[in-house]
């Protein structure tokens, strides 16, 4: 699990450095709404991990592994209102389908849902959103 994390954590740092040193080829305008992607992506990545420690505690606590999806939910939304680009776009909808499914199986009284696809989309996400 904390591998997982440090894993997106590494590649969105990567995008950090990365937004700077590509903004002599695009306009600002693109380099804004990708440090905007990138941050957000980064706070999905802390929402994801949030979530695995809350699914960890899904018996104790259903209602953590909520607030955890609603957080996620509600940064997919900024990414989307603020990109016109596909691949972000998929990448979204990818994650917001693996949240779903998280979101179900734990109405479904599922205390221990798979979030791996939640990770990985977060992962494909963060990639993405690296100019």
């Amino acid at each position: 699990m904390a591998a997982r994390h440090r894993r997106i954590a590494t590649a969105v740092a990567t995008a950090l450095i990365a937004v700077p040193a590509a903004a002599g080829l695009v306009g600002c305008d693109a380099v804004s709404k990708a440090l905007d992607c990138v941050q957000t992506a980064d706070t999905i990545a802390d929402s994801v991990t949030d979530l695995q420690q809350a699914v960890e505690n899904a018996a104790d606590n259903p209602a953590e592994a909520d607030r955890a999806l609603d957080d996620i939910g509600k940064n997919l939304d900024k990414i989307s209102d603020k990109t016109d680009d596909t691949d972000v776009n998929k990448a979204v909808d990818d994650l917001d389908k693996a949240v779903g499914n998280v979101r179900e199986a734990i109405r479904n009284g599922d205390n221990t849902p798979d979030v791996g696809p939640v990770t990985d989309a977060a992962g494909e996400l963060t990639k993405v959103c690296t100019p």
